[in-house]
């Protein structure tokens, strides 16, 4: 019988272990050029020399990965075996970019242009703006981004798609709000949010007509001004968007018309939708930095708060379990939040200064 058991504990054991591995995690170091990789809820390996690390960002395309750091520089990696295969510096100062079928373009701070690269980060064509360039999105055969200091909205289109080398030219301009900051994109809709007009922009990128949506909060009080689009949360009927100086987070209906501001612990600056939407993750800024709180999206209440022991940069929530990765920066950890029954599971440890968490999703063997 003891041995029947044995046996039992061991096969739980290596099907636990074999079905975390489909998950792996790499997380941003941000005072230290490198990268951590977890795996089965513990840290692995880490990716050194990744250049500057302050907002770096990470994405995937099937078995490709792309970085880009704060320095300009774009380094292509595979996500399986973590092995650089390429790296090529765009500019003194980029944050945005896309991976295209047969290109990656980054938009650029300094030198002031949008980068067009082949897939393995080989130039194909720099495209100068005059402006630091946000917001930098794809659809169908156009690119879309934001001029900062411009105050436009330029779509380049592909003159050569389907017949191999891009060649991107400037289809469309949109003179558009003061300072465009940030945008995203959902179905054929380009939203683009400014830093000096009480509004934000919307883009048909089917029938390319723009218009001006002003966004009010309570009390048809205006917007302040809207945060980083990389903050706001859409699920299939409601917006959620982190109020700007108050201690809530506004909801929305998917046409912006207001449903409620719901009052939270302190000043809200990210939030983060559950793989299921049902829940929302938002974490905070100022001496509310350790703190993050889960909102249920059907209610509209807020049914959890856990307070860290140090500031709070990053959620992610797993794709394929009920786990929530928290990164608390000074505190040199990730903590894993058990979401079935809101416990913290896990600290794991020897991550330096972690900041954003970007989540790979392996084939598994069957």
């Amino acid at each position: 019988m003891r041995f029947l058991i044995s046996v039992f504990l061991l096969g739980v054991t290596f099907f636990s272990t074999t079905l975390s591995a489909k998950e792996k995690y790499f997380v941003v170091e941000r005072e230290s050029a490198s990268v951590a990789v977890i795996e089965d809820g513990l840290v692995r390996r880490h990716m050194e020399n990744m250049h500057n690390m302050n907002h770096g960002i990470i994405k995937f395309d099937g078995d490709d990965a792309y970085l880009i750091s704060r320095d300009g520089y774009v380094v292509k990696f595979d996500p399986k075996t973590e092995k650089i295969e390429a790296e090529y510096k765009t500019s003194k100062s980029a944050i945005g970019f896309v991976i295209g079928k047969n290109y990656v373009a980054v938009a650029n701070y300094d030198d002031k242009s949008v980068d067009i690269l082949t897939r393995d980060l080989k130039p194909i064509d720099k495209i100068v703006t005059g402006s630091k360039n946000v917001g930098i999105k794809i659809y169908k055969d156009m690119i879309i981004f934001a001029q900062m200091d411009n105050d436009k909205v330029t779509v380049l289109k592909d003159e050569n798609h389907g017949k191999g080398t891009p060649k991107f030219k400037i289809f469309k301009e949109f003179k558009v709000g003061q300072m465009p900051f940030d945008a995203m994109i959902k179905d054929n809709t380009y939203i683009v949010g400014f830093f000096l007009t009480k509004a934000f922009g919307v883009i048909d990128l089917d029938t390319m007509k723009f218009s001006e949506i002003k966004v009010t909060a309570k009390d048809n009080k205006p917007v302040l001004k809207v945060p980083h689009f990389g903050f706001w949360s859409l699920s299939e009927d409601k917006t959620f968007i982190p109020a700007v100086g108050d201690n809530a987070v506004m909801v929305y209906d998917n046409k912006f018309n207001f449903i409620k501001n719901v009052e939270m612990k302190g000043l809200p600056v990210f939030t983060a939708l559950s793989p299921d939407k049902k829940y929302l993750a938002v974490t905070f800024s100022g001496k509310d930095f350790p703190t993050i709180q889960i909102l249920d999206t059907k209610t509209l209440k807020v049914i959890q708060t856990f307070t860290f022991t140090g500031k709070v940069l990053h959620v992610r929530w797993s794709d394929l379990y009920p786990k929530l990765y928290v990164s608390v920066n000074d505190a040199n950890q990730i903590n894993v939040i058990d979401t079935n029954e809101w416990f913290l599971e896990r600290e794991i440890f020897q991550v330096k200064a972690p900041s954003g968490i970007f989540l790979y999703q392996m084939e598994t063997k069957k």
